[in-house]
């Protein structure tokens, strides 16, 4: 059986399990560079199996409601990458969840690579896609959309931090979920 699909079945199986915790993402925003806030306090996720957490008050939630869930969303993402920076449900269809593995990729602590993962939890494969735009408008946006019955994703960019991850999913022809979550805490 093939990796990702192998993974997708281990993370819907966890998935599914999600508590009902609404959380609503960053609005549309100009494509602009972005200009930071302090920076970032980054903790360790109580029993969270390596997690830390630097996401805003809403991702942080949803992460600690379900550390199970959320290991298994940042193990997607691949090794290393154990920075929550965002977190996002949308109704009981999908979750989106961004990470970063801590380095800077840059001349800036916001030249971080980040992850970006959609989850489906609806246990039904639909129409749906991630798109992970960076904080830098010259850079392309990096995106996996199709029918998944698990997760959309992942995908990376190179200095993400501050960026926009953009979830989309498509029930019976009709979108769902049509929202972005700001990576990071960033103004």
């Amino acid at each position: 059986m093939h990796t990702r699909t192998v993974t997708r079945c281990l993370v819907t199986a966890l998935a599914l399990g999600l508590a009902a915790v609404t959380a609503t993402g960053a609005s549309a925003a100009p494509r602009g560079e972005r200009g930071p806030q302090a920076a970032p306090k980054t903790v360790e996720l109580a029993g969270g199996k390596g997690l830390r957490i630097e996401a805003a008050a809403e991702g942080r939630s949803l992460v600690e409601s379900r550390v199970e869930v959320a290991a298994a969303a940042a193990n997607v993402c691949g090794a290393g990458y154990t920075i929550s920076t965002g977190a996002a449900r949308y109704g009981t269809y999908g979750t989106a969840y961004t990470w970063t593995n801590g380095t800077t990729t840059g001349s800036s602590y916001y030249d971080k690579p980040i992850c970006a993962v959609f989850f489906n939890d609806t246990g039904t494969a639909h129409y749906m896609g991630v798109r992970l735009k960076d904080n830098y408008t010259a850079t392309p946006d990096t995106q996996d959309f199709g029918t998944f019955g698990s997760y959309a994703g992942p995908v990376y960019q190179n200095r993400g931090y501050c960026g926009q991850a953009y979830s989309y999913m498509e029930v019976g022809g009709k979108a769902v979920v049509d929202n972005y979550l700001q990576v990071g805490a960033c103004n």
